[in-house]
């Protein structure tokens, strides 16, 4: 397992992954995948971009999750989606998106 890992579970306070919830270990796992491969390829980011979405979508569904909370995560939302609409986009339109990005930073 990736060192980085181990120290941001030591951080937390965890001793094992074994101690993590479900989704916490999902994402844990695809972290320590990451993070082990030499090179990651266009698809690991789409796959990883539509985890993110995912998640957050997950959590907009969530009834006890507070509207403040929701609304933070309008902007990972949207970068991971304009992310996924450039890699998939034709040279024009990446171009635009580009741009609509850089303004969002």
């Amino acid at each position: 397992m990736p060192d980085i890992l181990n120290r941001l579970l030591q951080k937390r306070g965890i001793k094992s992954v074994d101690d993590l919830d479900k989704d916490e270990k999902k994402q844990f796992e695809e972290w320590r995948a990451t993070l082990t491969k030499d090179e990651l390829s266009t698809e690991d980011i789409k796959d990883f971009c539509r985890r993110q979405i995912d998640l957050i979508e997950a959590k907009w569904s969530n009834l006890d999750l507070e509207q403040i909370k929701k609304a933070e995560l309008i902007p990972y939302h949207t970068i991971y989606s304009l992310l996924l609409k450039v890699i998939d986009s034709p040279k024009e339109a990446r171009d635009a998106l580009e741009k609509n990005l850089t303004q969002l930073l």
